[in-house]
């Protein structure tokens, strides 16, 4: 219907022709306006695989269990939650999902899914979430553990590969090693007649700590052995380890975050001024004497820091300062002490428990070392069920239960599964060493024969290629220390079983013998081992 126009206009001298008139213009625009968006919605109908007749389904996530409003399934985690999200495996697969507050979770569970995300996905899961303990005791992600993938954080590893964990430097720091080995020996010795016993962990502990201090700064840091110093500095690390491995509401929940409801943000702060005095003072006691010529870490760092950057790849060009020295040990005396003691605890306790095993590794001992000296590091190559105790005591009691989280930097697939990005991956490493699929059915027993050769896992070994065995991690993201690791929980535990019989106190006998664990980051024991050395060898062996 044409529109009326107002009578006191004057006419167009020019009149428009019917199809420019305001109404039909405003008619074709429209049509014009349809037909695109028809086009359009042709087009993405047609990319979508719909114009083949065949629509491409989007893939599913992974299954889980439904959790609570707001929080999710944190509530459902329990106080040991490697053993709750086996649980949850076996009911909703190998491959499931949680929810952490506002953050979406997958967890591997089998050696398979582990592969697929560590080999395939790697790169993609190169990125750890943020966190509360990287940001207020790992001076903000300044560290290796926590900092983001990229030139700085390569810049860090190459650093310590360098100078502490390449097999170079790792041959120069042998004698640092078996030293610090030889005087745990010493004192053990003079604590053998105490009825009430000692905690080999904490003694494993200080052997630990002293030869990575050496390496990393110079000088013990116990003097005096298991003294008070010494129980701290262990009762520090192993809160610290509590805390980390707590999934902290504040960091899943941004809105209570400011309430600290765990109160765990409140322990790290403490924790973290304890943590930085004592790294202030390796620094400070260094003052102007580093000239970057010393052979331990701190020397060298501090002679980078005073320097130009030198010319060279991205991650040379990397200047370090005093926080990223001071974030570098921290990591290096928290993730390279408690997780070696734990683990040498975890293998004397079982060796105990089983004493026709422990009268086997000790017969080898004998044989390769004889009983007139102690274990050195020339000796391990050739003690082969040693290597099968340790690799069966990494299997049952992973130093850390489940992986440090990574998280996914794009969408992607996964065993036919959707993961979003930002999705955060942690694997179930205790779990997947307890899985019978891979392990038979004597999973839960110690048996280290099935190590050796002919035995059902002879090949496999811990270093990140066999996913069924990940006690250090896989990846691009594995421990930076896996071999000063497994040298010093070798070389350890070879040390206390080839020196020493073992008597546990207070009436226990070895069938009672509490194996209960308590959970962190790493997997403590929930009761120390208190044990009662006996020495085994020539009195000359003790003395050189």
């Amino acid at each position: 219907m044409p529109c009326a126009r107002p009578t006191n206009k004057q006419t167009s001298p020019h009149p428009l022709p019917p199809s420019m008139t305001p109404a039909a213009m405003d008619h074709d625009l429209l049509l014009l306006l349809a037909s695109l968006a028809a086009v359009i919605v042709a087009a993405v109908w047609h990319l979508r695989g719909h114009g083949s007749g065949a629509r491409k389904p989007k893939l599913p996530l992974p299954p889980g269990p439904r959790g609570w409003p707001v929080l999710g399934n944190l509530p459902q985690l329990g106080d040991k939650p490697h053993h709750t999200m086996a649980a949850l495996a076996r009911l909703h697969g190998l491959l499931f999902r949680l929810r952490f507050g506002s953050a979406e979770v997958v967890v591997a569970a089998s050696a398979k899914v582990a592969g697929s995300f560590l080999r395939a996905h790697d790169a993609n899961f190169s990125d750890r979430p943020p966190n509360s303990g990287a940001e207020h005791v790992a001076y903000n992600y300044q560290d290796l553990v926590f900092a983001p993938y990229g030139a700085r954080w390569r810049a860090l590893r190459k650093l310590c590969a360098q100078h502490l964990f390449s097999a170079r430097a790792l041959d120069a720091l042998r004698t640092v090693r078996q030293d610090e080995a030889r005087l745990m020996v010493t004192r053990l010795l003079s604590s053998s007649d105490s009825p009430a016993g000692l905690a080999v962990g904490q003694e494993a502990n200080v052997c630990a700590t002293n030869a990575l201090a050496l390496a990393a700064v110079g000088r013990r840091v116990f003097g005096d052995g298991v003294g008070e110093g010494a129980r701290e500095f262990k009762d520090m690390v192993v809160e610290l380890m509590q805390l980390a491995g707590v999934f902290n509401i504040g960091d899943f929940v941004p809105a209570l975050r400011w309430l600290d409801p765990q109160g765990v943000v409140a322990k790290m702060k403490r924790l973290h001024r304890r943590y930085d005095r004592m790294m202030d003072g390796f620094i400070s006691e260094r003052g102007d004497r580093a000239d970057g010529d010393g052979n331990d870490l701190l020397s060298v760092m501090l002679g980078m820091m005073r320097q130009s950057p030198p010319a060279g790849g991205e991650e040379d060009g990397i200047k370090f300062n005093e926080t990223d020295i001071k974030a570098l040990l921290l990591n290096l005396f928290t993730a390279g002490t408690d997780t070696t003691s734990s683990t040498v605890e975890w293998a004397l306790a079982e060796l105990i428990r089983h004493p026709d095993v422990l009268k086997k590794l000790q017969h080898e001992l004998d044989d390769v070392v004889g009983n007139g000296r102690l274990v050195t590091e020339s000796d391990l190559p050739q003690l082969t069920f040693l290597a099968a105790v340790i690799k069966e005591t990494f299997r049952l009691h992973p130093s850390t239960p489940l992986s440090l989280p990574r998280v996914a930097a794009e969408d992607c697939e996964v065993d036919g599964y959707r993961i979003p990005k930002d999705t955060t991956l942690l694997v179930n490493v205790w779990a997947i060493a307890r899985d019978p699929a891979s392990w038979g059915d004597d999973v839960l027993e110690f048996r280290p024969t099935r190590f050796l050769p002919g035995g059902s896992h002879e090949s496999v070994d811990v270093k990140g290629g066999d996913y069924e065995l990940i006690p250090f991690g896989a990846g691009r993201r594995i421990c930076a220390g896996l071999s000063w690791g497994l040298r010093m929980v070798t070389l350890t535990t070879a040390t206390l079983v080839h020196a020493f019989d073992w008597t546990l106190v207070d009436g226990m006998t070895p069938e009672k013998l509490d194996m209960e664990e308590a959970y962190g980051l790493t997997l403590q024991r929930a009761v120390p081992l208190m044990v009662q050395p006996v020495p085994r060898l020539l009195p000359s062996a003790y003395t050189m």
